[in-house]
């Protein structure tokens, strides 16, 4: 063969080979620039709640110019509002090797820092981050951790002053706590620092589960002093419509720590908007995702509150509602 053509026939061979690598290649260099973002959710995956805690969280991402199957991954799953369910999500999650994770709500982040160490957590909707062992510190977390807290202590003495001011015939508050949480050990000091200024008994009223929870709230005694304080935590929130329904069947005023209550029929509430709150948390996933690292990002505490009241079931328990209060409200729901 001469020597030309076999030159030819060797290029036409390497290009037919390279062309059969390219697609190949490409997909590669799409699969590098391609980030895995890993979302675990506390709640039921039908929960609307929960459902509008995660779709916050992806409109975040594209407002800082993250898409779906552009240029991110998204993995979300849920924990079905079940601590073991939890634990077992987390543990399949870390096991995908995602480039980073969102941890939304105090026993999701615990679950997931049990699988690991190395994987950059940013964490939504959790309290007393330090307290509970979560990050170093607020201002230097350390580790992989960081993100968005909810509350500090002093939160729950307000809580208990509202419902004070709202209803000033309750003596006798209930408070729906879960027993393992470190930021309801910091809210209960500071309600029995609160209490006795305000005329106030405070009774403690523990659950591990949710069977746990429904007894506790069917043994309280419904008097026309008692009243209702419930701490914010995953497991209130995803049973809030059982919490509100024996509180009603037993005349309860009662109080929360988030809006989605209230819209549920609860009668007051006073916290953050977490919504909200997932959407900005995309910012630390963004901030991530272009090179900083966890420990270099200072966890970030909640300075806006919201207070919302539901005339409907106060005027259900009879109440007579401040005009003071009335005044202070966010929002009013007829």
């Amino acid at each position: 063969m001469p020597f030309d053509q076999l030159k030819r026939r060797e290029v036409m061979m390497l290009l037919g080979s390279a062309a059969s690598t390219w697609p190949l290649a490409a997909y590669a260099q799409q699969s590098d620039r391609m980030r895995r973002i890993g979302v675990l959710m506390g709640f039921p995956q039908d929960d609307p709640e929960g459902q509008a805690w995660s779709k916050a969280f992806v409109h975040g991402l594209e407002e800082l110019g993250w898409a779906n199957g552009r240029n991110v991954q998204l993995d979300i799953r849920w924990g079905e509002g079940d601590l073991e369910r939890m634990g077992q999500t987390a543990k399949e999650l870390v096991a995908t090797r995602p480039h980073v994770i969102l941890a939304s709500t105090t026993p999701v982040l615990a679950a997931l820092m049990r699988e690991t160490s190395n994987i950059p957590i940013v964490f939504v909707s959790v309290s007393n981050p330090v307290g509970a062992g979560f990050v170093s510190s607020l201002a230097r977390p350390a580790g992989n951790v960081t993100g968005l807290a909810n509350y500090e202590g002093e939160i729950a003495s307000k809580w208990l002053a509202q419902l004070k001011e709202l209803v000033p015939a309750v003596s006798r508050i209930s408070v729906l706590m879960h027993r393992e949480t470190a930021a309801h050990k910091l809210y209960w000091d500071q309600l029995e620092a609160a209490a006795s200024s305000l005329g106030v008994v405070v009774i403690e009223t523990p659950y591990s589960n949710v069977t746990d929870m429904e007894a506790a709230l069917s043994a309280i005694d419904a008097s026309p002093s008692a009243g209702l304080l419930v701490f914010p935590y995953i497991l209130a929130v995803a049973n809030r419509n059982l919490i509100i329904r024996l509180a009603d069947q037993k005349r309860l005023p009662a109080i929360y720590p988030f809006r989605v209550f209230i819209s549920n029929g609860g009668l007051m509430s006073y916290g953050i908007d977490l919504v909200d709150a997932h959407r900005r948390v995309s910012s630390y996933v963004d901030r991530f995702l272009k090179g900083d690292a966890p420990a270099d990002l200072p966890v970030q505490l909640q300075t806006k509150f919201t207070l919302a009241i539901n005339l409907k079931t106060a005027k259900a328990l009879g109440l007579s509602l401040p005009s003071t209060l009335l005044a202070l409200a966010d929002e009013v729901i007829e």
